[in-house]
Formats: C-alpha cells, sequence, structure tokens
C-alpha cells in the first residue's frame, strides 16, 4: 500500500498504520496476559508514559505524535499537545499525517501559528519537548544537520525545523531514537540542537535559561536520564528482554 502514497506522505502513513496496530494491541492486552510487541511500539508506550495529564508537550512527527495519542487515549486525556505549525491541545481523536495536519487544530483550544507556539515556549509555557536525530552525544547534544565535514558532508540530514528551538526552550526534552552505534557517539558531528553543551554550567553560558535542557532518552533497548552533577547520559532503565551487555 505505501508504494502507491506520495513519497512525502509514505512516512507519516508508516506511523499510523504503527499507532492502529497498536491500539488493537493494547485493546487484547485487556483480554489477555500475553502482548506481542515490536521495538517501536514498545518505543511509543515508553513515551506516552511520560507524558502526565496537565501538563503541555511540543509534540514532532513520527514516534513522539504516536505517544501523545496513546497518552490522551489512556492516562492523560487532558495533557495539552502543541505543534509547530499551531495547533494548541487538538483532541487528537484522529491521528495527524503531521504537524500541520487539520488534525492538529481538530476541536483544539487554539489555532495559532508557529511564530505564537515557539514564542510561548520561550515564555517558558511549555514543559516537555519531544526530539529525534541522527546523532546524540553523552551530554544530550543532538546531530540532525550532517555526517562528517560540514561542508563535504558523508550524510545530510533534513536539518533543524524547529528542533533546536525547542531544545533551548522548553524544560524537559525527551529524545526518542533507535539505540545503535552510528548514532550514540561521543561527540557529536553538529550540534543542531544543544543538550548540556560541553558538561556543567555550559548550556547557561550559552544564554539558556537555568534548568532546562535534557531529560530523558528513550531507545529501542533502554531509557537514559541524566546526572545531576555531571549532566552525562546515564542508564536508567533496561527494556524488557533487553541485556545489559546488549
Amino acid at each position: 500500500m505505501l508504494g502507491r502514497i506520495p513519497n512525502h506522505y509514505a512516512e507519516h502513513y508508516k506511523y499510523y498504520i504503527i499507532y492502529i496496530n497498536l491500539i488493537f494491541k493494547l485493546k487484547e492486552s485487556n483480554m489477555s496476559n500475553n502482548l506481542n510487541y515490536n521495538q517501536t511500539e514498545l518505543m511509543v508506550c515508553i513515551a506516552s508514559k511520560l507524558m502526565a495529564d496537565n501538563t503541555s508537550a511540543f509534540i514532532g512527527t513520527g514516534i513522539p505524535m504516536l505517544a501523545a495519542a496513546l497518552a490522551k487515549r489512556t492516562h492523560a486525556p487532558d495533557l495539552m499537545a502543541v505543534f509547530e505549525f499551531g495547533g494548541v491541545a487538538p483532541t487528537l481523536e484522529e491521528l495527524p499525517l503531521g504537524v500541520g495536519g487539520q488534525q492538529t487544530f481538530h476541536r483544539a483550544l487554539a489555532a495559532l501559528g508557529i511564530c505564537d507556539v515557539m514564542e510561548a515556549a520561550a515564555r517558558g509555557l511549555i514543559e516537555y519537548g519531544f526530539l529525534g536525530g541522527g546523532q546524540i552525544d553523552m551530554y544530550g547534544n543532538i546531530n540532525t544537520t550532517v555526517i562528517g565535514d560540514h561542508d563535504h558532508p558523508k550524510v545530510r540530514f533534513p536539518g533543524s525545523g524547529g528542533a533546536n528551538d525547542i531544545g533551548s526552550f522548553c524544560w524537559k526534552t525527551i529524545t526518542i531514537m533507535k539505540h545503535d552505534k552510528q548514532k550514540f557517539v561521543p561527540k557529536v558531528d553538529f550540534i543542531t540542537t544543544a543538550g548540556y553543551l560541553t558538561g556543567p554550567g555550559a548550556r547557561e553560558e550559552a544564554g539558556l535559561a537555568p534548568d532546562t535542557g535534557p531529560y530523558r532518552v528513550v531507545t529501542s533497548l533502554a531509557v537514559m536520564g541524566f546526572d545531576d552533577e555531571t549532566k552525562r547520559m546515564k542508564l536508567l532503565a533496561l527494556n524488557p528482554g533487553v541485556t545489559l551487555e546488549q
């Protein structure tokens, strides 16, 4: 079916199918102790649990959008999801195909614009920001720009979009990505979104607000947090069936 969908929508439809399958599996789990799931579905569930009720979260395309919709259907009905194109607190009864889809405005509290929601984040009104990335380092710095030299890259990613603003302004940022050696590196090739930069105090020296920054990293293997003193990433929990050696 995906082969007949325009390329710019194929990725969105892929996540839509993941979400529908996950909802059916969760309904089945209420009637059975056995639940089969894949890594992506588990990441959606873990990310959704990080969204508390009566909080606000900046939501991006892909897994964050699935997680927000799942959270509102389960434990956080009053989660205020904020989308980059200006939708604020839609019902998410139907899954959007992108951050500017009509479903991001359906029965929303407000239909604003990108400048309005970014200003709200800059004013400290949005608690959580959800991000992805091509690379991440020990201090939570994220690269979504290039692999290799900036002017002669091996790989060129889509770029920041609103990721830099979200990582700079939201109180807590949560990164969601597959876990492999190519993505988790000692130092990112390019800082698209600032984490704790080079360590304690560096974020504040760069002009970013105190008590903001990376909060959790959700991967296909584990959940990581950040040490309060060193600001370095640390393991919090392994996903079911995963060993420390992995």
